[in-house]
C-alpha cells in the first residue's frame, strides 16, 4: 500500500522518526561469548538509478523510433528491471536496497500525456506509468529531483500517493512551519543470522533551484534550504537512530557549480561538497547532472574517511552499485569498505513484465503525438541553429510573441513593442515537409517551461544579449572555423544560449566575451538604453535559469501554466500551414572584426 503522508508527518513530529520499514525481529544482542568467535561479515548492495525522466521503453517518441545515440546507448525502466533482477539473483535478493535520485515524472511525451492529457489527478484518474513501473521493480525510496514541481505539488501529491515507496526530501520544507513537507528518510533493516540487524539509513537531498525554477508553484508554500545544511541536521540523528550505514541520495551534482549564480546562497550541485563537509555518510547516490560518474573519491575533512560517490547515466541508461563490506565488532557494525560500479542497460533486454505492464499506455502515447495538426511547406532543422539565426527557432519566438500580444490586448502594456527569447534546445530537431505532427513540433521543445512576459529596457536587453553571447569561443579573424569548436566555450550549454527576436544585432566572436554585441537595432534605429520592451520568456529563464542578467529580478506582466510546447502546437494547428514567411526573419549573425562569419 502507498505510505501514507499524514501519519509520517504525525509520528516525525512527536518522534523524530522517518520512514521505517523492519525485517524480522532483531537477534540477541552479542555476548561477551562473541568476543571469541569469527568476526561477523555482511555484504549489502545499494542499487541506484536517477533523472529517469519518464524512460520506462527503449522508445524515443520524438522520433517514433527505437531510442538510439551514437554511443550506442539504451535506456528505460524495463532494462533497468532486468538490470535489478540480475543483481537479486547474484547478491540475495534480501541483502539489496533500490533507490533514485530524483527527476521521475517530467521529461518524455509519456509524462507530459499523464500530467495533462489524461491526468493522474483527474476524478478516477490512471496510475502514473512511472509509479506502476517503478513500484513492480520494487524501488525502496526515491529522492526528488526539481522536475518533479513542474506539473504542480498537486500533481506530485498525487504521484506520491500512487507509490508504494516514499519520496524523500529532507531540504523540501513547508515554508510556514520549517518542517519537513516529505519524508526526509528511509531506514531498513537487513537480517543476519547470528548477529543483531543491519539498520540503513537513507537520507534524500533535492534541489534548491527548485525555488527558483518552479517559483509559480512553490512560493509561500515550501522553501529549499542548502543540501550541506540539512545533511548535517539528519546525519548525525540518523546515526543516533542506531544507523550502521547512511547512504544518501541527492538530486544534486557533484562539481561544485550553480546555473543560477548569486540568486540563491545554496549550491545547486553540492553532493561532493555533502560528501567533504558532513561526516558519517557511507556513499551517496548522485543525480541532476546527467552525467556518467562510475566512482568518485571525495576525503571528509573531518573525519579523514573517504566517501563514494556514483552517478548512473541518465534516463535509466545504467545501474549504479555500491557494493558495502561490514563487520561486527565491539558489539556494532561497521562499515570496512565501499566500492561503486555501474551496470550497462543496453547489455540487456527489456523485462518481460514491464513490457506487459504498461504497453498499452505506452501505445496510447505514441497514438498521441503522431497526430498531424498541419502542414509544413519545407523542411525546417536545428542542424546549425547554434550558430545560424534558423528559422525553426524563429517559429518558436513567433508564437511566444503572438502569445504575449493577445495577453496584453487592452492593457497598458498593449502599446510596447513585444520581443522574444528562444534557444536551440536541440541539434537535431526537424519538421519535415508535408504533414507535421504533435511530435515533431514536441521535439522542438523538449522541455515542460512555461511563458512569462517582463518589463526590460535597452540597456539591460543589451546586458542580457552580451551575457548570451558568451557562449561562443572567441575566435579571432583570420583563423579557421570550426563550427564543432565554436559554441559552448566554458561549457556553457545549448539552453542557455539565447536567440532574442525582434531586434538586429551582430556578435562579433573576434572580440572578448562582454563586448560582442554590436550594431543593436529596433526597427532599423539603434537601440536606446531607455526603450521600453515586454520580453516574452520561458519561465526558466524568467526565474533565473542559467543566471541572465536583469530578467529575473524585471516587473512581471504576464504568466501562464500552459506549456509553450502546447502553444506551439495550437498555432500551428489554428494555421494549418506552416510556412517559414510567417514566421522567419534573420535578426542576427556571427561576424568577426565586422566580417560576416557564414
Amino acid at each position: 500500500m502507498p505510505l501514507n503522508r499524514r501519519k509520517f508527518l504525525k509520528k516525525s513530529a512527536v518522534t523524530g522518526a522517518g520512514v521505517a520499514i523492519a525485517g524480522a525481529a532483531a537477534a540477541p544482542a552479542a555476548g561477551a561469548a562473541e568476543a571469541r568467535k569469527p568476526a561477523k561479515r555482511y555484504s549489502l548492495t545499494v542499487m541506484g538509478t536517477t533523472d529517469l525522466h519518464g524512460n520506462i521503453f527503449n522508445w524515443d517518441y520524438f522520433k517514433d523510433a527505437e531510442y538510439t545515440d551514437a554511443k550506442g546507448n539504451a535506456k528505460g525502466l524495463a532494462r533497468i528491471a532486468t538490470l535489478v533482477e540480475q543483481v537479486r539473483e547474484e547478491k540475495g535478493r534480501r541483502n539489496t536496497l533500490l533507490l533514485d535520485a530524483g527527476d521521475t515524472i517530467q521529461g518524455t511525451p509519456l509524462t507530459y500525456y499523464y500530467a495533462k492529457v489524461e491526468p493522474i489527478t483527474a476524478e478516477g484518474g490512471p496510475v502514473h506509468p512511472m509509479a506502476q513501473a517503478m513500484n513492480a521493480i520494487g524501488y525502496d525510496a526515491v529522492a526528488l529531483g526539481n522536475h518533479e514541481f513542474n506539473y504542480g505539488i498537486r500533481t506530485l501529491r498525487k504521484f506520491e500517493e500512487q507509490c508504494d515507496f516514499p519520496l524523500l526530501g529532507a531540504n523540501a520544507l513547508d515554508a510556514k512551519t520549517l518542517k519537513p513537507a516529505f519524508p526526509p528518510y528511509f531506514m531498513k533493516k537487513f537480517q543476519v543470522k547470528g548477529a543483531p540487524p543491519v539498520k540503513v539509513a537513507v537520507l534524500g537531498l533535492t534541489n534548491p533551484g527548485i525555488a527558483i525554477w518552479d517559483k509559480a508553484y512553490v512560493q509561500g508554500k515550501m522553501t529549499f534550504p542548502g543540501l550541506e545544511e540539512q545533511a548535517a541536521k539528519w546525519v548525525p540523528k540518523l546515526r543516533s537512530m542506531g544507523a550502521d550505514v547512511v547512504v544518501v541520495s541527492a538530486h544534486s551534482g557533484s562539481s561544485g557549480t550553480s546555473s543560477y549564480g548569486d540568486q540563491l546562497p545554496y549550491v545547486e550541485n553540492s553532493a561532493a561538497l555533502v560528501a567533504q563537509k558532513v561526516p558519517g555518510i557511507d556513499a551517496i547516490l548522485v543525480g541532476h547532472a546527467h552525467t556518467e560518474i562510475v566512482e568518485l573519491k571525495v576525503t571528509n575533512e573531518q573525519t579523514g574517511k573517504t566517501v563514494i560517490l556514483s552517478e548512473p547515466l541518465c534516463y535509466a541508461q545504467r545501474l549504479s552499485l555500491f557494493d558495502i563490506e561490514l563487520v561486527f565488532s565491539k558489539g556494532r557494525w561497521t562499515v570496512e569498505s565501499v566500492a561503486a560500479t555501474v551496470r550497462d542497460s543496453r547489455t540487456v533486454a527489456d523485462d518481460p513484465e514491464i513490457t506487459k505492464l504498461l504497453d498499452d499506455e505506452h501505445e496510447k502515447v505514441v497514438a498521441y503525438v503522431n497526430q498531424v495538426v498541419g502542414t509544413a511547406t519545407e523542411t525546417l532543422t536545428t542542424v546549425d541553429a547554434r550558430y545560424k539565426d534558423a528559422p525553426i527557432i524563429d517559429l518558436i519566438t513567433k508564437v511566444q510573441e503572438d502569445v504575449v500580444k493577445a495577453a496584453l490586448a487592452g492593457t497598458e502594456y498593449a502599446a510596447l513593442p513585444v520581443i522574444a527569447q528562444a534557444s536551440p534546445f536541440s541539434r537535431t530537431s526537424a519538421i519535415p515537409a508535408g504533414n507535421v505532427t504533435i511530435r515533431d513540433l514536441s521535439s522542438l521543445y523538449v522541455y515542460d517551461n512555461t511563458l512569462v512576459a517582463k518589463l526590460m529596457t535597452g540597456a539591460q536587453l543589451k546586458a542580457y544579449l552580451e551575457y548570451s553571447a558568451e557562449y561562443f569561443v572567441q575566435t579571432a579573424a583570420g583563423a579557421a572555423v570550426d563550427v564543432e569548436k565554436l559554441t559552448n566555450a566554458n561549457g556553457r550549454p545549448d539552453y542557455n544560449y539565447d536567440y532574442v527576436s525582434g531586434l538586429s544585432y551582430d556578435i562579433d566572436i573576434a572580440q572578448a566575451a562582454g563586448s560582442r554585441i554590436k550594431n543593436l537595432a529596433y526597427n532599423g534605429a539603434a537601440l536606446e538604453d531607455a526603450q521600453r520592451f515586454v520580453f516574452a520568456v520561458n519561465n526558466y529563464r524568467a526565474n533565473g535559469g542559467g543566471a541572465f542578467p536583469h530578467v529575473a529580478s524585471a516587473q512581471e506582466l504576464w504568466a501562464e501554466s500552459t506549456e509553450i510546447r502546447t502553444r506551439i502546437a495550437e498555432w500551428v494547428t489554428a494555421k494549418g500551414v506552416l510556412d517559414p514567411k510567417d514566421f522567419a526573419s534573420v535578426d542576427w549573425k556571427l561576424t568577426r572584426d565586422g566580417t560576416p562569419v557564414f
